[in-house]
């Protein structure tokens, strides 16, 4: 996730970019939100995984796809999304797509031009998918426990980040959790739960997919982008049973069908283990990375978000000088305020401390304590 990225000359960047992003000119120092670090893609696994898919699929696999996507590859979902994530599906309620992007256009598709609520401040860039497939955008204003289900009123769904705001970093509250459930069971509406990051959480287990609460309610997204990497495009959702045909359909008139090959490598990433291990030692060096930038501004400026996820909140005064001077200093670093729906009170830097490889991020972080005192001492 991420957007309002300064970092001359650079354009913003998004979460789940197209191909044309702002990521072809790399800065000096890398801080945006949106992406995990790259360099720690399980290469060797992944190889491994491609081969043997290669060598077990059936000569079927080489024609095109199902909509829904490969079976092998739904099945290991059900399973793991299950153990990992508290996600209640079948593999028949599973659609494979191509990022998690693509099912928040496809279901923006199913809904014909429904009122949908986003979250507040929240990603431009999903607002710009929902508007470009018909769907009306209305405001939910986000504080400290999450998202305010008093403001839905009467939209068709909610979009939703429960795990770990994106970018507060807020983790909704349970009489939210609620509450939004509620709301959808009354008024016929869905929850959309994107759980772009849900994996990562450092100080205690995972929170589990507001989706296990209302699966009737609930849309679930998911991706491999903060696990394996944007570049795979393969994502996830988990459908009450009377939108599966639906967004089969939308996706079958979009692209037909995700990659098989990856869809099959996955299947056995995940059936392996090896998907869970790599996790697993993710979370560790996200981890130490967080504590690293808490240890270096926690004692000056306020850090929030820092219970999860890739990135973190830092309060600013001046959020457009600071990030001048960030370009200044080649560091490109994401933009509280280009978050918001309209212009919005409170400033600050999103900064996404998984993104840089493993050795640039000592000077990544640096860099951005420098920028940061150089304000401090010219506020005095």
């Amino acid at each position: 996730q991420g957007s309002g990225t300064v970092v001359a000359p650079l354009p913003a960047a998004e979460a789940e970019l197209p191909e044309s992003g702002s990521r072809a000119r790399a800065p000096l120092f890398d801080l945006r939100p949106g992406s995990p670090d790259v360099g720690a893609f399980p290469a060797a696994a992944w190889l491994k995984a491609v081969r043997r898919a290669v060598a077990t699929a059936p000569v079927s696999a080489y024609d095109y796809g199902d909509p829904l996507g490969r079976v092998e590859l739904r099945t290991a979902l059900a399973e793991y999304l299950g153990r990992a994530r508290g996600v209640v599906a079948s593999p028949d309620q599973i659609v494979v797509t191509s990022g998690a992007v693509q099912g928040l256009a496809l279901l923006t598709r199913v809904l014909e031009g429904g009122v949908i609520a986003m979250e507040d401040p929240g990603l431009p860039f999903h607002r710009d998918v929902v508007r470009r497939g018909g769907g009306r955008v209305v405001p939910v204003r986000v504080d400290e426990l999450g998202a305010r289900p008093e403001d839905l009123g009467s939209a068709d769904a909610v979009v939703v980040t429960p795990a770990h705001q994106y970018p507060t970093g807020v983790t909704l509250h349970p009489s939210r959790r609620r509450a939004l459930t509620d709301w959808a069971r009354a008024r016929g509406a869905l929850v959309v739960e994107d759980d772009y990051d849900g994996e990562f959480r450092y100080d205690r287990q995972p929170v589990g997919a507001l989706q296990g609460m209302a699966p009737g309610q609930v849309v679930y997204l998911g991706t491999a982008s903060k696990t394996l990497g944007p570049a795979l495009r393969l994502g996830w959702m988990v459908l009450p049973p009377h939108l599966v045909g639906p967004v089969a359909d939308a996706k079958l008139h979009s692209d037909h069908s995700t990659e098989t090959i990856g869809q099959l490598a996955l299947a056995e990433l995940i059936g392996s283990h090896a998907y869970d291990r790599h996790v697993r030692a993710c979370r560790i060096g996200y981890r130490r990375r967080r504590d690293r930038l808490v240890e270096r501004l926690g004692a000056r400026w306020r850090v929030q978000g820092i219970a999860a996820g890739l990135h973190a909140l830092v309060e600013v005064g001046d959020e457009a000088a600071v990030l001048a001077r960030a370009a200044a200093e080649g560091l490109a670093v994401g933009s509280l305020r280009e978050h918001w729906h309209a212009a919005g009170s409170r400033e600050g830097l999103v900064v996404g401390y998984g993104t840089p490889r493993e050795g640039a991020y000592p000077q990544a972080l640096e860099a951005l304590v420098r920028v940061l005192e150089l304000g401090h001492s010219q506020g005095r």
